[in-house]
């Protein structure tokens, strides 16, 4: 095990052209990237804060609309999700804190949103892991978690703006004016945050949890979609002034971005307990206690802990890693710089016999890196699906998996070798000298792939191709 190509590969994001050499101590270089402050990204062109929050009323209008009108507003969401997904993948090929940039990528999926599930968050995800994960990735865990539970991608993904508390005002205007059925809970997001963001499954809660986590978190919703919120909000303004009409004041706002709102008449009254924590009736208080407290629980230390190691040392998290990784968390108070540098001295990250099979947007990265190809081209989410892992778009709220058994399926290894002859064929690829990759890849001196790229009776695009389609490159 080269421990500077474990440094660059496994905790980075791919090595590049000659930076073998220039790294004298890969773990130090791994820790000064964690003093550099958060890895802010601006919006794109296009996606401003209001332009997303236009393109959201448009998506939800678009019923009201022409099929021209429908056509129109799929074709900006899905233009926005491109641009969106180029940028995050620009940054990701380019950077000089590629470490760093693995954890975005980490605690992105960990808190994942997922554009393939709902068409109104595609305009969302960028902005979510622009503005929830890379803020606090050298932050602390509960504040990341705050973000992510206040984010319109998060509400709207897993429903929890249109939770309604089942004896808030709300509810009995709504059974009123929707001839006596009465709109209620939702208990998704309550679910996951118990089950994937903290606790874990066996953490220690029961069904009595979810739902009372549920009625803390009613009222918790997203303004400037023309949801729950702005609906209520309409409602109230026109029960104040009587001027209105019921179709005007139905309708969705006009301006401005898409945001939480906390709308207490949407809230359930009352105390909840979860946890064996009762929590007193105080609005948007209850939630952020109720999820400041989840964040200290043990249960959440241990389950966060394994799910790092997982990603960083091996498929089978070693117990030793874990309770060590874990101690960090708790300690620390969920202080993710100082998990990180613990990964970094765990010392099972550095075994000669463990390895880490690359998913497909770790393959595709390390391959832009490893070329240094700048220019994500307008096709990038189009190769990504290609690849079955796009960005933002897991299948479930559990995220991508990154173990062998996921990946490393015949289907998977063809669809990177195709994609391996395209990408040898790139004017800034087909012209390299294949040779360079040898520094690249952390395999003995007799594997193969070193006589197949020397060997000059095989053109250079043709090696190129079966070396990064090959097994040494699949590894990280």
């Amino acid at each position: 095990m080269d421990s500077t190509l474990r440094a660059l590969n496994r905790f980075g994001l791919g090595a590049r052209r000659n930076e073998r050499r220039s790294l004298s101590d890969p773990r130090n270089w791994l820790k000064a990237q964690l003093d550099g402050g958060p890895p802010t990204l601006r919006a794109p062109e296009g996606a401003s804060p209001g332009e997303i929050g236009d393109a959201l009323r448009g998506l939800r209008m678009q019923g009201q609309g022409n099929d021209l009108d429908r056509r129109e507003a799929r074709k900006r969401i899905v233009a926005l999700g491109t641009t969106e997904v180029r940028a995050a993948l620009t940054e990701r090929a380019t950077s000089e804190r590629p470490f760093v940039e693995r954890l975005v990528a980490f605690w992105s999926n960990h808190l994942c949103v997922s554009l393939g599930a709902k068409v109104i968050v595609a305009p969302l995800a960028g902005s979510y892991e622009r503005d929830v994960i890379r803020p606090h990735v050298l932050g602390r865990f509960e504040d990341m978690l705050m973000a992510s539970a206040k984010h319109p991608a998060m509400l709207v993904y897993l429903d929890n703006f249109q939770s309604i508390g089942p004896s808030s005002p709300g509810a009995r205007a709504g059974q009123r004016a929707n001839g006596g059925q009465r709109r209620g809970l939702n208990e998704n997001y309550a679910r996951e945050l118990l089950e994937l963001h903290t606790l874990g499954v066996n953490g220690g809660y029961v069904q009595q949890d979810v739902q009372e986590l549920a009625k803390v978190l009613t009222g918790w919703t997203v303004s400037g979609i023309g949801g729950p919120a702005d609906r209520m909000a309409q409602r109230t303004s026109q029960n104040r002034t009587q001027r209105r009409a019921q179709g005007q004041a139905s309708r969705p706002q006009t301006g401005g971005p898409a945001a939480f709102a906390f709308q207490a008449l949407l809230h359930e009254p009352g105390s909840k307990t979860v946890l064996g924590e009762r929590y007193g009736e105080a609005g948007v208080e209850e939630g952020e206690k109720a999820i400041r407290a989840l964040c200290r629980h043990p249960s959440t230390a241990r389950f966060v802990a394994t799910k790092l190691v997982t990603h960083f040392v091996a498929d089978e998290p070693p117990a030793a890693a874990v309770d060590r990784v874990a101690k960090a968390f708790s300690s620390s108070g969920g202080d993710l710089k100082i998990v990180a540098r613990a990964l970094v001295d765990e010392p099972e990250a550095w075994r000669d016999d463990v390895r880490k099979f690359r998913t497909p947007q770790d393959w595709l990265v390390a391959v832009m890196r490893a070329f240094s190809i700048q220019d994500v081209r307008q096709n990038a989410p189009q190769l990504l699906r290609q690849l079955r892992q796009p960005f933002w778009s897991p299948q479930s709220p559990k995220g991508y998996g990154d173990a062998l058994q996921e990946w490393a399926d015949p289907d998977s290894l063809l669809n990177r070798g195709e994609l391996a002859r395209t990408i040898s064929k790139l004017p800034g690829v087909e012209r390299s000298d294949p040779r360079f990759l040898q520094e690249l890849i952390d395999v003995p001196s007799t594997d193969p792939v070193h006589a197949l790229l020397a060997d000059n009776s095989i053109p250079a695009p043709e090696r190129i191709a079966l070396a990064i389609a090959g097994p040494a490159f699949q590894w990280r």
